[in-house]
């Protein structure tokens, strides 16, 4: 691995981190990214795809003593399994039009242009949701039934337009079908455990053919620094959900958005 791939694959695993639980969109950063660091292609998506592994693992330690207990108390436990079934529930809609819908999605949305109108599409949406103000009637992850979880599920439906960002959709989503910031949060945070893990598996089997032995030590460094600064996003993101709302990642959105649509834009008609 010489020293520009080195970059590569240290600046895209910061992207997938930070903004991977932030309602931002981390595939949206990391196809900018990947087209201004000017590395695209088939490889190009499989690795976006597999350092989100690196981020998923970082929810997974974070939130380590309780997956560890809902485990430990799944057989006597009625708030355990309700727990584990929300969780089939939510991603059962994301895998099941992701599997009829991945081909497509990959060919035809995974461009700058898409994600530059998703960005600020999602910002407009998240500025109409806060301006309503709500009284939620679940207020933590374990007042939630199958219904609220389906709910959920199928907003994260809509994160499969890249862009459009998977937290986002659940978190948003969340809020509109009545639950707080923190429980909104918090299952979306849960509920990228199966899905982005599914989504890995899915991606790495069916784009096995363009992977090679020298691409280890690259697919390595993106994997643990999009790890380590997930892990910093994560604590900082809940920090901040606790004391306000989340006009500022509307405002990103937009600003971010027009800014590379106007570029990618003019970059393609020049």
């Amino acid at each position: 691995m010489d020293f520009f791939s080195l970059i590569q694959s240290i600046v895209l695993g910061l992207v997938e981190g930070l903004t991977e639980f932030l309602p931002i969109s981390s595939t949206g950063h990391l196809i900018i990214a990947g087209e201004l660091l000017n590395y695209t292609g088939e490889q190009a998506k499989t690795f976006e795809i597999c350092i989100q592994l690196g981020a998923i693992l970082a929810v997974c330690w974070h939130y380590r003593q309780r997956l560890l207990r809902v485990v430990a108390d799944m057989t006597h436990e009625a708030g355990a399994r309700q727990f584990v079934i929300n969780l089939i529930i939510g991603v059962l809609p994301s895998a099941v039009f992701g599997l009829l819908l991945y081909k497509l999605i990959k060919r035809y949305l995974f461009n700058p242009v898409v994600v530059a109108l998703a960005l600020i599409v999602g910002g407009l949406i998240i500025f109409l949701v806060e301006r309503k103000q709500r009284t939620p009637r679940i207020t933590t992850v374990e007042q939630m039934g199958a219904i609220d979880a389906l709910k959920v599920g199928f907003a994260q439906v809509l994160s499969m337009i890249p862009g459009t960002s998977r937290s986002g959709a659940t978190i948003i989503g969340g809020l509109l079908f009545g639950l707080s910031r923190q429980a909104a949060t918090e299952f979306s945070f849960f509920l990228a455990i199966p899905t982005m893990f599914l989504a890995t598996g899915y991606s790495v089997f069916k784009s096995w053919d363009v992977l090679a032995h020298q691409d280890l030590a690259f697919f390595a460094v993106g994997f643990v620094i999009a790890f380590f600064s997930a892990l910093a996003a994560i604590k900082g993101f809940i920090h901040y959900v606790a004391r306000h709302d989340f006009t500022i990642f509307a405002w990103y959105r937009v600003v971010f958005g027009t800014l590379s649509l106007v570029y990618f834009l003019h970059w393609s008609a020049s």
